[in-house]
């Protein structure tokens, strides 16, 4: 068995961007058996193969469940690909891998210290100087392409937070850039999925009419293309935003509906942590209308109009 990375060069123009993969091969008397990284024997191929071709890092990633975006969860429990706390610009609204191309899976940013970290953790891949992929767990692989110092990795273990390298302009493998920044690619199984309704770094990605375009939502905080975003840090999978809708604080109550006592308030852009849910009285928010109400983990409860947490439904089960 045999693993490594393939990379298929571009030109070096704006329009052509490169397309790089992971693979696992058996060979048996027929010939060899190649899958790449998200395809649906990619985990099968890598489980049966030695340690010494594919580690138990690397294995315990691979067969990692899959849920899709596709299927209504949005959840990544990614941060934004730089320091916590600093504040970026977001120079690229959604754009494709190669720009104007379809899905809108890409985002450029630059600013701060520019270093360039990995937004969760998971196996880490040089595909080609200036480009690295890291693959997660739930299917989600990101790419950050056009750095310069980048780190030399192949199956290596990282943690969110993980340096990778500086942002540049480097187009080693192809395609164009414009001034120094990380064009930060999001993938779900063995594809670039769109970026927009995903959050990262506790803001949710909105796409615009056109590449490039869109803005980013914070609770009711929204930065359009141009404005900087600062890195709150990774979304729990069982937490939510909250989300007044213009107003500046939700209600708490006591239990799932107005019936029940207020017991206090959440400020907008508050994250708490959800330990389940049930219906209650039904309301309306920026993502929809719900009956779905959330027991935070101190008890009180809100209702899901008002929080993002990336599913129509609970994040934690059922109280």
């Amino acid at each position: 068995m045999a693993s490594g990375s393939a990379v298929i060069v571009a030109p070096a123009v704006e329009s052509a961007y490169p397309a790089g993969w992971v693979f696992v091969a058996r060979r048996s008397t027929s010939g060899w058996q190649v899958s790449f990284d998200g395809q649906r024997d990619f985990a099968t191929l890598a489980t049966a193969a030695p340690e010494t071709v594919v580690s138990a890092a690397e294995k315990a990633i691979f067969g990692a469940a899959r849920p899709a975006f596709a299927g209504g969860d949005y959840r990544t429990g990614m941060r934004l690909p730089y320091g916590l706390g600093q504040s970026w610009y977001y120079t690229g609204g959604p754009h494709g891998w190669a720009g104007n191309d379809l899905p809108y899976s890409a985002l450029d940013l630059t600013g701060g210290d520019q270093r360039v970290l990995a937004a969760r953790a998971g196996v880490a891949y040089t595909l080609c100087r200036g480009w690295v992929r890291v693959i997660h767990d739930r299917g989600y692989a990101t790419d950050y392409y056009h750095l310069w110092n980048n780190v030399n990795v192949n199956g290596t273990s990282v943690g969110e937070g993980a340096y990778l390298g500086d942002t540049g302009t480097d187009v080693t493998c192809g395609g164009g850039a414009n001034g120094r920044h990380v064009h930060f690619a999001l993938r779900q199984n063995d594809t670039y999925v769109p970026v927009a309704g995903h959050n990262l770094g506790k803001w949710v990605i909105t796409a615009g009419s056109a590449a490039y375009q869109g803005s980013a939502l914070h609770g009711s905080t929204q930065v359009n293309v141009g404005g900087a975003l600062y890195n709150h840090g990774a979304l729990g999978l069982n937490q939510a935003v909250v989300d007044g809708w213009g107003a500046a604080t939700v209600n708490r109550r006591t239990g799932p509906g107005t019936g029940y006592a207020l017991a206090g308030s959440l400020a907008d852009g508050a994250t708490v942590t959800v330990s389940c849910s049930r219906s209650g009285t039904t309301h309306t928010g920026r993502w929809g209308t719900t009956a779905l109400w959330n027991r935070l983990t101190y008890g009180t409860w809100v209702s899901d109009a008002f929080t993002w947490t990336g599913v129509s439904g609970s994040v934690a089960g059922t109280c």
